[in-house]
């Protein structure tokens, strides 16, 4: 195994093996254990055929560390543990489960500058804009379906002196999960905490580029308390780790986010045996503005709704219709908010609002984008200015804005996944629910008016998941997140993402009726 490079002090390959961490120091000056192998069983290991990953700042581009990358074999060895551990796991009390999830809450709290950190140098995110909002709201969706835990029940729904009927709401069994890199922290916690409330246990395949806050969290889990088998978490390339996970024959429901090409073949694999499947694909979400709308509230809205998260956001306003009679107002006004609102830097700088994207790959693709978007026409009203340092070194994209785009432009139909907005103009508004609606995507949409009236009438008018009338995007852990046509199948969040946890099972009782 080469020697691992790390920012700061590291512990050479011969501790790695032996212990499956190393000591990475933190730019603001703390150390910590990294773990970087496979967590099965509550248990670490190497990759069968001891093949790694590397993690890279996306500042700088340097080497963090190489984490383990699973092999098929070792998704076979983690789902035989998860089989083995459903098989007592299921009769656990719901009040149990829930006191087992507090507890890991309980530990991340007292951890959380930590992992807030691991967040941030893993993946991008400025610390504290998006980093640490990240680790207090995933928290929050562990503490909500930690409250559903003993409430997973069914009906009584035929009782007479002849009969009586109902229905059992039980666990799937073993879930296959597969998050995006994202929010590492936050979309593991949407899949993680109602699959463990339902009485399902977990076999999730973490992103290559963002391992590690969830490497990290694996000792959590196990300080928690929650036994061997039921939680198991590695990383590993998609082609091999996360085909077989989608396929596997032992594997009863499989959970996936990302981008909707993978969507259709994790579809196809867990056809094997007909898994139960959610899917939270792609997005190219719309925002509607009509004449009457607040323009200060409005672009400071649209801004927030693409540019946050370095636009990596798969329900991220990324392309915006405005009402002609306001067009102008509001080009000018969304330029002066980004500019105001966009600063670009290192993740752990202060008042930093906009970091680089996850990797080379991403900004290269990005970038490329933005070159479509001038050579067909639309015109490029601002980019935002990053150092030319930064730009050779770490993976940042301006932020920027195109205008006068039209419908069939590629920046108007194909999710670019960053920083960029394409703002056009419309004159009748039933034209510009036409135009919102005319995509393969339906994961979410906006809609800013005064009229409220108005608004309702489009909320049910526009083919998406979710609407957001005089905001964007801000979504809430006790509501049903998903999309519609190519942006998903089944909702996670609120109650409707712990059913998609839970199979149903009608029981009819004979009362006394007799042949």
């Amino acid at each position: 195994m080469p020697y691992i490079r790390c920012l700061g002090d590291c512990i050479g390959p011969i501790n790695q093996l032996l212990n499956m961490s190393i000591s990475i120091s933190l730019p603001n000056g703390n150390k910590y254990e990294q773990p970087t192998g496979i967590f099965i069983n509550n248990e670490w290991s190497e990759a069968s055929d001891k093949g790694t990953i590397p993690v890279y700042n996306p500042s700088t581009g340097d080497e963090v560390v190489q984490v383990a990358a699973a092999t098929a074999e070792d998704v076979d060895r983690a789902v035989v543990a998860a089989r083995k551990a459903f098989q007592s796991w299921r009769d656990v009390p719901g009040e149990e489960r829930a006191k087992l999830l507090d507890n890991f809450i309980n530990l991340v709290s007292k951890n959380l500058d930590t992992v807030a950190a691991i967040e941030a140098l893993d993946s991008g995110k400025p610390l504290q804009l998006n980093a640490r909002g990240d680790i207090a709201g995933g928290l929050a969706v562990y503490k909500y379906y930690a409250g559903w835990a003993d409430k997973v029940f069914g009906k009584t729904i035929v009782n007479t002196t002849k009969k009586l009927a109902y229905t059992l709401h039980e666990p799937h069994g073993v879930c296959g999960q597969i998050i995006p890199w994202n929010y590492p922290f936050l979309m593991a916690a949407w899949k993680i905490a109602p699959a463990i409330a339902a009485g399902n246990v977990v076999v999730m395949k973490l992103a290559e580029n963002t391992p590690l806050s969830m490497l990290y969290l694996c000792n959590l889990f196990k300080e928690a308390g929650f036994p061997p088998g039921v939680i198991n978490i590695f990383t590993g390339h998609g082609a091999k780790a996360g085909s077989r996970l989608a396929e596997h024959p032992d594997v009863d429901k499989i959970a996936f986010t990302g981008s909707t090409a993978t969507g259709r073949i994790i579809m196809k694999l867990a056809a094997t045996n007909l898994k139960a499947i959610t899917l939270e694909c792609g997005g190219k979400s719309p925002m509607i503005v009509l004449g009457d709308a607040d323009l200060d509230q409005a672009t400071k809205w649209a801004h927030a709704g693409i540019m946050t998260n370095q636009g990596q956001i798969c329900c991220g306003v990324s392309r915006v219709l405005v009402h002609e009679s306001i067009y102008d107002q509001f080009v000018d006004k969304y330029v002066e908010v980004v500019k105001q609102r966009s600063r670009v830097g290192d993740m752990f700088q202060d008042k930093i609002l906009q970091g680089p994207q996850v990797s080379k790959v991403q900004q290269e693709k990005v970038l490329g984008y933005i070159e479509k978007g001038k050579e067909e026409g639309a015109k490029l009203v601002y980019s935002g200015a990053v150092a030319a340092e930064a730009l050779e070194k770490g993976y940042f994209v301006p932020p920027t804005v195109f205008a006068d785009v039209r419908d069939d432009m590629v920046i108007s139909r194909e999710e670019i996944f960053g920083p960029v907005v394409a703002i056009a103009k419309f004159s009748d508004v039933e034209d510009a629910i036409n135009r919102a609606n005319d995509s393969e995507y339906g994961l979410a949409a906006s809609v800013y008016t005064k009229d409220l009236t108005e608004a309702h009438r489009i909320s049910r008018r526009l083919e998406s998941g979710q609407v957001f009338i005089n905001m964007a995007h801000m979504g809430d852990y006790r509501m049903p997140f998903g999309g519609y046509k190519q942006s998903g199948i089944g909702r996670e969040l609120g109650e409707y993402g712990l059913d998609t946890y839970t199979q149903c099972k009608a029981v009819h009782i004979n009362m006394g009726m007799k042949l």
